[in-house]
């Protein structure tokens, strides 16, 4: 009978493995050679550590009780010593690529901005807001009686020809030439008194030039009540152009005008800078216009107006163009 093979010697030298691994470990230069030594030494074919642990079986039982412990301990101090080994080489090559500096300040992040537009809607909503003004938004499609007839603007007014609207094909309806129509939908389902303002996307079918576009943002208001009168409005008004223009003095100026949903009708303007500027038309409500949504104009009055977004931004910021607005060049966006 063949006898039982023994391990060899050299196998069963912990401490010559143990100090194989330290000098390997020490050379070691990158991430590659750091898996070669993890091979070497617990890989599981021929892993020099690994060799050992399998030849546990063939000792005797007093020498697998003495070589076991050393054999597993050495095992783990290898796989922690790969381990902050890989740990130590991986800060040094980012130190080694990045060359940082603490001190150098932070790169600024890059942010989304608001739209000029944006920002003015928010401000003036904001402003009548705490003069206790709602906001209310409406359809851009809009019929025949809430955009004209109810504003008492009649079949042959020069607003409803095809060169001024937006008629929508083989319909009745139309985008919206101002956000008046809303206006008149709130009445129809409520009830005196309010206060409202009216932003929104309007529609006119015109030549574009550097302050007229075929789409832009009007922002109206409609106060209802009884006893309101013009005193109201011009106290309303100056209050918010005095918050809208914060810092700036200003003058003001009520120039009788027409405008077929109010009567009397009114332009405001408003002095900055040493010029006059017009910022709004304005008025009583039309009788006409209250009894098209059912209320008794003998007992109940109201003021209206009516200004454009984008002049107020052109006029508060110093916008030359009001197609820039719709450009869509982030430069012009990111100046605000």
């Amino acid at each position: 009978m063949g006898s039982i093979p023994t391990p060899d010697t050299k196998t069963m030298n912990i401490d010559e493995i143990k100090k194989s691994f330290s000098d390997d470990l020490e050379k070691a230069k990158d991430q590659k050679a750091v898996e070669d030594i993890r091979i070497k030494y617990l890989g599981r074919q021929k892993g020099k550590l690994t060799e050992i642990l399998r030849s546990l079986k063939d000792l005797s039982v007093e020498k697998r009780r003495e070589t076991g412990p050393l054999a597993n301990a050495l095992r783990k101090e290898i796989e922690e010593s790969l381990t902050r080994k890989t740990e130590q080489l991986q800060t040094t090559n980012y130190k080694l690529q990045t060359n940082f500096d603490i001190t150098r300040p932070g790169l600024k992040l890059k942010t989304g901005r608001l739209h000029l537009l944006t920002k003015v809607d928010r401000e003036i909503r904001q402003i009548f807001s705490s003069m206790n003004f709602s906001v209310v938004e409406g359809p851009e499609v809009e019929d025949e009686f809430h955009n004209f007839d109810a504003l008492n603007i009649p079949k042959d007014h020069p607003a409803r020809d095809s060169w001024n609207t937006f008629w929508l094909k083989n319909s009745k309806l139309l985008l919206r030439t101002h956000t008046s129509p809303v206006q008149i939908r709130y009445m129809e389902k409520n009830q005196p008194p309010f206060q409202i303002i009216v932003p929104g996307k309007v529609f006119r079918y015109e030549a574009t030039d550097s302050s007229h576009e075929t789409n832009f943002y009007q922002v109206e208001g409609l106060m209802v009540g009884e006893n309101i009168s013009l005193a109201n409005f011009k106290f309303v008004i100056e209050e918010f152009f005095k918050k809208f223009f914060q810092g700036q003095k200003i003058e003001f100026r009520f120039r009788p005008s027409y405008f077929p949903f109010v009567e009397p009708g009114v332009e405001v303007d408003i002095k900055l800078k040493g010029k006059w500027l017009e910022v709004m038309g304005a008025g009583m409500v039309h009788p006409n216009v209250f009894e098209a949504v059912g209320y008794n104009h003998y007992e109940l009055t109201g003021f209206a107006f009516g200004m454009g977004l984008e002049r107020l931004a052109m006029i508060k910021y110093g916008v030359p163009d009001i197609r820039l607005f719709h450009s869509g060049d982030l430069r012009f966006i990111k100046q605000f």
